[in-house]
């Protein structure tokens, strides 16, 4: 079962509850490159988190979700936090690649 809960202004899912829909959603990886050679979900884009927010529009559409992940899922809810904040819909990925116990893993 999909596990998604509001966390004040921003959604929140955790990352082993994903594997369903890999493949399905939008999901960015805002991890370092360096970080991301490690492995990362299925189907994720890399965008490191400075990048994403320096050109948010670049990259977010406003009409869109998008689920948000990092290693442990600290980054991940600071910058939904913001994002949310300005009108994008972000789901943050709670626990992070650190906590990911899957085999979906590119």
């Amino acid at each position: 079962m999909l596990s998604i809960f509001k966390n004040k202004a921003t959604e929140v899912v955790n990352v082993n509850d994903l594997e369903e829909l890999l493949g399905e959603i939008n999901l960015i990886d805002i991890r370092e490159p360096y970080e991301v050679e490690q492995g990362t979900l299925k189907g994720a884009k890399n965008i490191p988190m400075r990048e994403l927010l320096k050109n948010v529009e670049k990259y977010l559409e406003k009409d869109k979700d998008y689920y948000i992940l990092c290693q442990s899922g600290m980054r991940s809810s600071r910058v939904c936090s913001g994002l949310s904040k300005s009108g994008y819909r972000v789901i943050n990925v709670s626990g992070g690649m650190g906590s990911y116990v899957g085999s979906k893993i590119q």
